[in-house]
């Protein structure tokens, strides 16, 4: 390696790095992230490889890159090299190897990013929502993560939002001491700032900005599966969909199904995939997949090979302009035409890894008996029908890679779902998710409570699972 491209002062949304990359046809990148984990010392560090394409390593990569790393007899550094990250430009060092010189080159940590932006939606549109006579109020948490200079830099800069619009925008190494993470139970400053009424529209992001939240007024919650939806449905005002048109979506197994509602009407194809972005990546190359997202607030296009968490920001700004709606009646809108779909993530973090493997273990067992299959389960006024389980295996339609054991489905007669996942959360503990998702079409039922709605299917899952007896919990660590 000859070159590195690093953003100023050490910062780069995961985005921007997938957007530089692919800009300068690098060889790849190197992304060092706390992500939604703590950071600082004692807290989890993560290094991220990303490939030529912009997109996260492959299964095969990774594993290549562990096979070498048991190879390694030795390793060459230079203590005395020191690099001057706050200023811009090139500096170059003479190293004892074969590149002479060596070049650092410190980049604007927007620029790049910016201008890709600008090719991709109407900013004039965005800019008059914010600024004009019938302008909307919006309130933005960077939560302390990266993307401070990119809130303050196109939201408020370049596209005309109050400055204290913004909050949250300095970087800092432990963020401030919240995790960083955009959702009901760690955004709770943009929760309380939008139930006061005074703002229309609100949005957290992440640590590395690729994932995000979306607030409407009086504190209106969209969860990440709705969001995913909508963007979908309303793909026509954006320019970038409009000129380049809509060849598939993509979403992870545990992401509700309300996107495939969208992609019937649409007559789109719905690629279902394990969780990881790298999936959506070969599906992106091939040209089969132009919109994607998880369940975890990750949602993106093939503009990258990241997910990106302002690009889904500026597409909800472009819809909020285009319909005139707000935020609350544009999320009814949709459900009165495709139909609600209640849905819960419940994780129980820091779990023995042993415990969680086993009770995975013997849910696999239970599930996958043919006894189990038809069985039904009354809770309550409530009956729900087993159609049909499975451990989730993916076969990869572009290249035809196998990948199994993503998940355990129960999915019932009438669409409900239960999924169990297990999640390493560190190299000690590990994480076990349960979602639960249950389809409504009838629009005087979509003022409902999520959870009291799914609160017949927890309590399948918590019988079935026997997850409170075997850890000793009460109940998830968090709820989203």
């Amino acid at each position: 390696i000859g070159r590195l491209v690093i953003g100023q002062n050490g910062i780069l949304s995961t985005p921007a790095v997938s957007c530089i990359i692919r800009k300068i046809k690098a060889a790849g990148g190197i992304i060092l992230t706390a992500s939604h984990s703590p950071g600082g010392p004692g807290g989890e560090f993560g290094v991220k490889f990303e490939v030529a394409n912009g997109g996260p390593a492959p299964d095969i990569v990774s594993d290549k890159i562990y096979q070498i790393s048991k190879t390694l007899e030795e390793y060459a550094i230079c203590p005395d090299l020191r690099v001057d990250l706050s200023r811009l430009g090139r500096q170059e060092f003479d190293l004892e190897n074969k590149f002479k010189p060596f070049r650092v080159e410190i980049v604007d940590s927007v620029d790049i990013y910016l201008n890709l932006l600008r090719s991709i939606f109407d900013f004039n549109a965005i800019r008059n929502l914010l600024t004009g006579p019938n302008q909307i109020k919006i309130r933005i948490d960077a939560m302390n993560g990266v993307m401070g200079p990119y809130v303050r830099r196109i939201l408020c800069d370049e596209l005309g939002a109050p400055a204290n619009s913004a909050i949250n925008c300095i970087p800092l190494e432990d963020f401030g001491g919240q995790p960083p993470d955009p959702n009901l139970t760690y955004a709770t400053a943009l929760l309380e700032a939008m139930r006061g009424g005074e703002y229309g529209f609100g949005a957290a992001f992440d640590a590395d900005g690729d994932r995000y939240m979306i607030l409407g007024q009086n504190g209106f919650f969209v969860n990440a599966s709705d969001s995913l939806a909508i963007i979908a449905a309303n793909l026509s005002c954006i320019p970038y969909f409009c000129q380049m048109g809509v060849r598939g979506f993509g979403r992870s197994m545990p992401t509700s199904t309300a996107l495939d509602k969208v992609a019937k009407v649409m007559k789109i194809p719905v690629y279902e995939t394990p969780t990881g972005w790298r999936y959506f990546s070969n599906l992106m190359d091939s040209g089969r997949c132009s919109l994607c997202g998880e369940e975890s607030f990750g949602t993106g296009s093939d503009h990258l090979r990241e997910k990106d968490g302002l690009w889904a920001v500026l597409v909800w700004l472009s819809i909020l302009a285009a319909r005139k709606q707000s935020v609350e009646e544009i999320v009814r809108d949709h459900w009165a035409k495709f139909g609600r779909h209640y849905y819960c993530r419940f994780d129980y973090e820091a779990l023995e890894p042993r415990t969680a493997y086993f009770i995975m273990r013997d849910l696999e067992a239970l599930i996958t008996d043919k006894s189990f299959s038809h069985q039904q389960f009354a809770v309550g006024n409530n009956i729900y029908s087993v159609e049909r389980t499975d451990s989730f295996e993916y076969i990869d339609p572009v290249d035809g890679t196998v990948t199994k054991r993503q998940g355990l489905r129960i999915i019932f007669s009438d669409a409900s779902r239960l999924i169990f996942r297990m999640s390493a959360s560190s190299h000690v503990r590990a994480t076990l998710r349960i979602y639960a998702e249950s389809y409504e079409k009838d629009p005087s039922q979509h003022n409902k409570e999520p959870q009291a709605v799914l609160s017949p299917l927890i309590a399948i899952a918590l019988k079935i699972s026997q997850i409170h007896e075997r850890t000793g919990r009460k109940g998830p660590t968090v709820i989203t």
